[in-house]
């Protein structure tokens, strides 16, 4: 849910218009379009995944081999870790740039939806570390 309350809030409000004559979508984490596509494409990356576990949980009484078994579960330790790590460098990256903003009548229009992306990312790490 965090994923998606991230990259949600990243693609509906975080992309402004810098002034009323030009009609260009710019990302509200000071201008640099690599924070919004980089929190987008962790989001996703975070959902998806959790897709393909849950339902690889659903499955797991299922697997007979005591090797597939033991694969299923590093591979979702693996995951986890390696999302922490994401989260991690998305909530460094997202806090960063929202702190270089320059505060203008654009970026006050999407602050709470920046604000809240910064803020989930940060649970997003506490969330995959105890996952792993």
């Amino acid at each position: 849910i965090f994923s998606i309350v991230v990259f949600g809030s990243i693609v509906n409000e975080c992309y402004v218009n810098k002034d009323s004559q030009n009609p260009e979508l710019l990302c509200i984490f000071n201008e640099n379009e690599s924070a919004c596509s980089y929190g987008i494409a962790v989001g996703i990356i975070a959902f998806f995944g959790c897709i393909f576990f849950f339902i690889v949980d659903l499955y797991f009484q299922q697997i007979s081999s005591v090797k597939d078994r033991k694969r299923t579960v590093l591979l979702d330790l693996g995951f986890s870790g390696f999302l922490s790590f994401l989260w991690f460098v998305a909530f460094c990256f997202l806090a960063n740039q929202w702190q270089r903003t320059t505060m203008g009548k654009g970026v006050s229009q999407g602050a709470d939806a920046a604000r809240a992306a910064i803020a989930f990312s940060f649970f997003s790490i506490i969330v995959w570390v105890s996952s792993a």
